[in-house]
């Protein structure tokens, strides 16, 4: 056990040395922030697709699954414990009718443990839940800078989940959620004389927005066999709306440019947010109703689709309110699944490599000048057995694109490479004495 505990924490280190912004869409300049968990490395190579669950990988979108049967051929008393730690390389295209650019981010996506006690389990761990990470201009009738936009930050989750096994293929569950984070962004206002030269003082306006708030996810996973081979599996969640306290701050800078361009304060003005109503504010996050369902033959092959409904045309940011943004409700559809040739072969490594694939498409809830925001990708994944106890290594491949250049927006097209870690150990083992 402490050596799959250190081999968690040095990929986590690895993770986090490398980090750079949790995303580098410009779409995480609305709200706070692009979306940044989306289910486990193994969820996400099948497309998103979160209603799958067994004894040996850890399901972060379904509470319910935190309890089930032990793995088959433990018969001591002992229970699996699950361990999983997770992250993300993105390579991000970036265009518009007018121009292009590259952009890419590392980042850690999920650290976790799964207990299980007989019918009871527990989860906890901990998540990005959105990242904001952007660096935006743009350009007056001259061609010369008007604008210059940068944001960093998010939103974290930690969670602690209870399940219940009712009988043998139904469990409910439930996690306990705390939101924390910030968001800090500044816009620079570029001033020009008659003759189109810079003038020596520019001006800045900085946001801060401190974020916190509580929040449930209600779980239920169905399964049962069809027949002697076919299973059926089933699965729902609920998220109740809530919302996220943001104590805010605002100021304003005047600025002069340094010859290599950085930025040095003159005089800085705050600005009186508490007169306005907006020293303190509450953000909704929307409720959200996913469901699915598949068939599959155990330890062999799976394929199931899953909806998502997201009510978020209520969510709304008085701080960073634009005219030309709204929000609809969301809808995603994943289809996917999985094929291990022979999982306990033991003269042929790759029979027993878990193969994984899906697609989704994702309508983000998100409007900009009457232009919904949506999210089409494929993935494929790879399950490589490591240790003992069906611990493995996760590779993941997601290819996509998000956003339309309509209306002089931006249309993204990205590669995400993904890596996770599914460990496995015993506890409670009962012992025997002669």
């Amino acid at each position: 056990m402490i050596k799959k505990l250190v081999l968690i924490f040095v990929a986590l280190l690895a993770i986090k040395s490398y980090g750079q912004e949790g995303t580098a869409s410009p779409y995480s300049f609305y709200g706070i922030g692009s979306l940044k968990f989306k289910g486990t490395v193994e969820n996400r190579s099948m497309g998103g697709l979160s209603i799958y669950s067994d004894s040996i990988h850890v399901n972060l979108r379904n509470p319910a699954s935190y309890a089930g049967n032990n793995l088959e051929g433990l018969t001591d008393g002992s229970s699996l414990v699950k361990y999983t730690v997770g992250g993300t390389y993105s390579n991000i295209s970036l265009k518009s009718d007018s121009s292009s650019d590259n952009a890419s981010s590392t980042t850690f996506d999920y650290l976790a443990m799964n207990i299980p006690m007989g019918k009871l389990g527990v989860g906890f761990g901990l998540m990005p839940y959105t990242s904001v990470g952007y660096k935006l201009e743009s350009l007056n009738e001259e061609g010369d800078l008007s604008n210059q936009f940068r944001g960093e930050g998010g939103v974290n989750k930690v969670f602690l989940g209870f399940a219940y096994q009712i009988y043998k293929g139904l469990s409910v569950g439930a996690d306990v959620q705390y939101n924390f984070g910030n968001i800090q962004n500044s816009t620079v206002v570029y001033s020009y004389d008659d003759d189109g030269v810079l003038t020596q003082y520019q001006s800045r306006e900085n946001n801060r927005s401190d974020l916190s708030g509580l929040n449930v996810n209600l779980g239920l996973n169905y399964k049962t066999m069809i027949n002697e081979k076919l299973e059926f599996v089933s699965a729902l969640t609920y998220t109740p709306e809530s919302n996220l306290v943001s104590q805010n701050e605002r100021s304003y800078s005047t600025i002069t440019l340094s010859g290599t361009g950085q930025e040095i304060v003159v005089d800085t003005i705050e600005d009186d947010l508490e007169a306005q109503g907006l020293e303190e504010t509450d953000l909704v996050i929307p409720s959200k109703l996913a469901f699915g369902a598949g068939i599959g033959q155990p330890l062999k092959w799976f394929v199931g689709v899953e909806t998502i409904f997201l009510n978020a045309s209520k969510f709304s940011n008085e701080l960073y309110r634009t005219g030309a943004t709204s929000y609809e409700n969301s809808k995603t559809f994943s289809v996917g699944g999985f094929f291990i040739p022979q999982y306990n072969s033991f003269n042929n490594y790759f029979k027993r490599v878990t193969y994984r694939a899906g697609m989704h498409f994702e309508n983000t809830g998100l409007q900009i000048e009457n232009e919904s925001i949506n999210e089409f990708g494929i993935s494929f994944g790879v399950g490589l057995p490591v240790g003992t106890f069906f611990s493995n290594a996760n590779l993941g491949l997601e290819l996509g694109k998000r956003g339309t250049t309509n209306n002089n927006l931006i249309q993204e097209n990205f590669i995400n490479f993904q890596l996770s870690l599914s460990l496995n150990d015993r506890w409670f083992q009962k012992r025997k004495y002669d």
